[in-house]
Parts: structure tokens; sequence; C-alpha cells
């Protein structure tokens, strides 16, 4: 099979959504029709003992949320499929937006019963900047919630996309009897156990039961209405992020998800050429090139292993294959490279463009790093780095324990969640971070994974200003309520107490140049 043949069977989506719209519910029964599970677990799987498979770490299992990066692999009808779940939780955003950057599509998931959300929208926004197409799928049909017609006028004017119903509920809740499968001209029927009936089209006059009953009635209605003054369906519009296929169902039902599923994978865009410094790169691109989107520190916590997440963009990765590290021209031999779902991995050999692998970390990555093959000398667009908003100082509890605690906050804050800094006077460990949540899942992760116990001390919200590189400035300008520090680059910046404490040094320091990383990060949203 050529190079080309290889990509196009390629399909590499995240799926996003606020959390509890029933976003790793769905992934898992993805994961079924992969044959890579048994039996669903679901997120709030406590009372039952059963978890999601893509909730990898014990803290996502007792608090019931998604707070890594999942990635999971698996062929279906012909597809090689890698399904990349997301943070849900906002104080995870940084790890969601950086995770976008991996792939070539999106499912969005909106819960019928709440419509779009704060979370939808913000890494809606990021998806449409960046041009990845989306696909919807609206959930838990299966509980009464708002009515399909205002969903679609909801997205159409809260997010500014255009939306075509690939296919249209009938009831809901406790009056919920199926879809019209527009798509595959075809009635899906719920049975309320888990089976689903398929009646193509021209057999629905003889369901005497079904076609007589009010719901069904109102649902033909409305679908002779979207036939004659809805869009008109065009995947070119949708591929260019313009247009978003709707889809109804319910992940926990399951129901809908089968049909979701293969119409979008039908639909969804293989590996596009992606921008460098240099030029644009084809997938097809014969020399092998990828970017670290990911790092993920005790994956393994016996072997204390780091993983780095790598997006192949061109050529063909073959294990023990060396590679250049485009930063640091370092060459670098892939040996141990793995196909990861949640915590379970196994050998990978080789894989294409589109396809996510984890690879051995030697303490050599870093997150956007590029890696290619032969001579060519050029690197991927840069991730996307957010300002931390939450800062606070951190310290270890018991003082004999300061190499393990300094070994577990390098590797910890390497993954990209949590920003460390260094108190320019005293030395002090300071970390950022986009929200309180991820500090909770640091000081967990330190105690089981490092055996060191923490303790913080709250510096409050700060608003951060990086300093021009090479300028000379005064250290006596600063003190405990603007804070000089430096980065883990050895940059300089200041974290003032609030807006008038930055506004009152700009007055007096003119000549002092401050960098405000949201205003230079294209991603900022």
């Amino acid at each position: 099979m050529s190079l080309l043949d290889e990509v196009k069977k390629r399909k590499t989506f995240a799926i996003i959504s606020h959390p509890d719209a029933g976003k790793t519910t769905l992934t898992e029964k993805l994961l079924l029709y992969g044959n890579l599970i048994r039996s669903a677990g679901t997120v709030k799987g406590k009372k039952s003992g059963k978890f999601a498979t893509s909730d990898w770490m014990e803290i996502e299992k007792q608090r019931g949320i998604s707070v890594t990066s999942s990635v999971m692999n698996f062929p279906y009808n012909g597809y090689q499929v890698n399904i990349l779940d997301t943070p849900g939780h906002e104080d995870f955003s940084e790890d969601t937006y950086r995770t976008l950057t991996a792939v070539d599509s999106v499912v969005m998931i909106i819960d019928a019963t709440k419509g779009i959300e704060a979370q939808t929208l913000k890494l809606f926004k990021v998806c449409r900047m960046r041009g990845i197409p989306i696909f919807t799928f609206i959930n838990k049909l299966d509980r009464e919630g708002k009515e399909p017609l205002e969903l679609l006028e909801e997205i159409e004017e809260v997010l500014d996309i255009e939306t075509y119903p690939m296919n249209w509920p009938v009831g809901m809740g406790k009056r919920f009897l199926g879809i019209f499968d527009r798509h595959g001209k075809q009635f899906v029927k719920y049975n309320g156990n888990e089976e689903e009936s398929y009646i193509p089209y021209e057999d629905l006059d003889k369901q005497e039961d079904l076609v007589s009953q009010s719901a069904y009635v109102a649902a033909e209605e409305e679908l002779a209405l979207l036939d004659e003054a809805g869009n008109e369906f065009s995947l070119d519009a949708v591929l260019a992020g313009k247009q978003t296929p709707v889809f109804f169902g319910s992940a926990l039902a399951p129901f809908g998800v089968q049909t979701f599923f293969d119409t979008f994978i039908s639909m969804a865009p293989a590996p596009t050429p992606r921008k460098t410094t240099v030029d644009v790169v084809q997938p097809d691109n014969p020399e092998f090139s990828g970017f670290v989107f990911k790092i993920q520190a005790n994956m393994n916590p016996a072997h204390r292993d780091r993983v780095a997440f790598l997006r192949v963009c061109s050529g063909k990765f073959e294990r023990g294959m060396s590679v250049k590290l485009a930063r640091t021209d370092k060459v670098i031999k892939l040996s141990q490279s793995q196909q990861i779902v949640a915590s379970t991995r196994d050998t990978v050999d080789e894989a294409y463009a589109g396809d996510i692998i984890g690879i051995y970390d030697p303490n050599a990555y870093q997150i956007g790093d590029t890696l290619v093959e032969g001579k060519s000398k050029y690197e991927y667009d840069e991730l996307p780095q957010f300002p931390p908003e939450v800062f606070k100082k951190v310290a270890a509890k018991n003082v004999m324990k300061a190499k393990q605690f300094k070994k577990g906050v390098e590797q910890l804050v390497q993954e990209g969640a949590i920003q460390l800094f260094r108190d320019k006077r005293t030395e002090s460990y300071i970390l950022g971070a986009v929200g309180e949540l991820q500090y909770e899942v640091f000081q967990y992760r330190m105690k089981n994974e490092y055996n060191v116990e923490v303790v913080f001390e709250t510096i409050g919200d700060r608003i951060p200003r990086w300093l021009k590189p090479d300028q000379k400035v005064d250290e006596t300008l600063f003190d405990e309520r603007n804070m000089l520090v430096r980065d883990r680059e050895g940059n300089f910046l200041v974290l003032f107490k609030n807006e008038f404490s930055l506004n009152w040094f700009k007055d007096k320091n003119t000549d002092i140049e401050l960098i405000d990383l949201f205003e230079v990060n294209t991603y900022g949203v």
C-alpha cells in the first residue's frame, strides 16, 4: 500500500465539550465499536466500580472527571481511528488547546438539556481560529431537554456557524421514539434496551404503531420544514469549518451513536498539509516528521517513566529510526514507541501521518518540539502558551524530601498543565495555573507518585507581565506586591497584585517594556 493510501485511511479527531455533557461516555461507546473494550464504564462509575477506560489516573476515577488528554487508536471499517479525549474542565483548558493542534477534526458534544455552555463556546472559538472542521453530537435525548429547532438556532446564533441536521429526533425523554437518519434514509427506532431497529424510509408505512403517534407526526412536519427551508448540506463547507453536521442521540443509552460514528468516519477529513517555519509539509512527504503536543510523567508509576505524545505529520515512522530534534539538532533514536489506550500500551512498529504515538522521553523533549528525518531543517508552528491566572508558593512539608520534591516538581511541570517560576529574591518555588483544580491534581500526584506531601502558600490571583529580553531592570523596583520572578527558560516577568499596581508601575517606569502573553498569543480566547 502506498504512503498516500495509508494517509487516507487515518481519521484523527478530538472530542470536546463542557464538563458533564457526556464526552467520556461517548468515547467509551466508540471504543466498544473498535472492539477495544467489552463493556463501557461511565465516568460517574464510583458506585458500580466500572470506570471509563479513557480515565486512567486514580484521581479521575475518584472525582468523576477527565484531567488528562487520553489517546486511543483502533481500526474501524477500513480506517485507522485516532481519538483524543480531552479534559472538559476549564482548569485544564491549556491541555485541551494543545491537543486541538494535533487533530484534523473535532466532535463537539452539546447537552440537549442545557444547550451551549461556557467551556463549549471557548473551545469552539479555538477550533474556528484553527479552521478545524466541527461535527456536533447533541446528547441526552433520552431526557427532557430543549426543542431540537431551538438547539439548532442556538448553535447558529451563539457559535455563528451554519447547521445541517444529519438526523432528526422524534420526541424526547420518556416520549423519545428514535431518529430519522436523513443521511442513511432510514428510521432508527429507540427500543430502550440498548437495541436499535433500522427501518428503511419506504417501509415506514407498515409501522402503524409508530407513525400514528403524535410525536412522530410532529417530527415529520419539522423534517418537511427542514427539507424545504433548511440549509443545503455541503461537505466542502463542513471541511472549511463553515457548516457543522448535527447528530442527535444518547451516549449513555446508547442510541444513535452507531449511525453518528459511521457517518462521521465517512465524512471526517484525512490528515492535511501542515505549516512549518519554512514551508507547508504534505502528509505524504516521504520524509518522516512530527511534533510533541503533550508530555505525561509516570504513566507507569513503578517505572517513573515519561511519555511524549507525538503527532506524525508526514512520512512513515518506524521503530528504531533515528530522527533529529529540530530545537537542538540532536539526533535521537526512537527505539521505544507505543500506541496507548488510557493506561494500557502496545508497542508500535510503524505509524503514518495522522497517527498519535507515545515515545519514551529521556528528559530530552519539550512541548512543541519538532522531530524530523534526514537533513531537513524546519519546525512546526509553535504551540500556544498561556499565562497562568492563579499563583501559589509551594514547598515540601518535610525538608528531608527536598530531592524527591525537586524531581516531582520538574517532571510534572514539564507536562505543561502547571507552570514553574522562581522568586528572584528568595529562590522559592512558585506555581502558576489556569485554575484551582490543577493544584489539587498536582498535590495528589506529588504524594502518590513521588511520596512527597506539599504545602501551598497562596499569593492570590496575579497579573503576569513578561519583561522584554535584554533590557536592564533595577531590582529594587520590585517587592511582594509586584514580584520579580523567572520562568523555566530564565526569562524575567513581574507578577502584579492587581490592575492598579500594573498601571501605577507602567506610569512610573515608562522605559520598561512589559509583554502580555495573551496579546501576542493567537489562541488566547
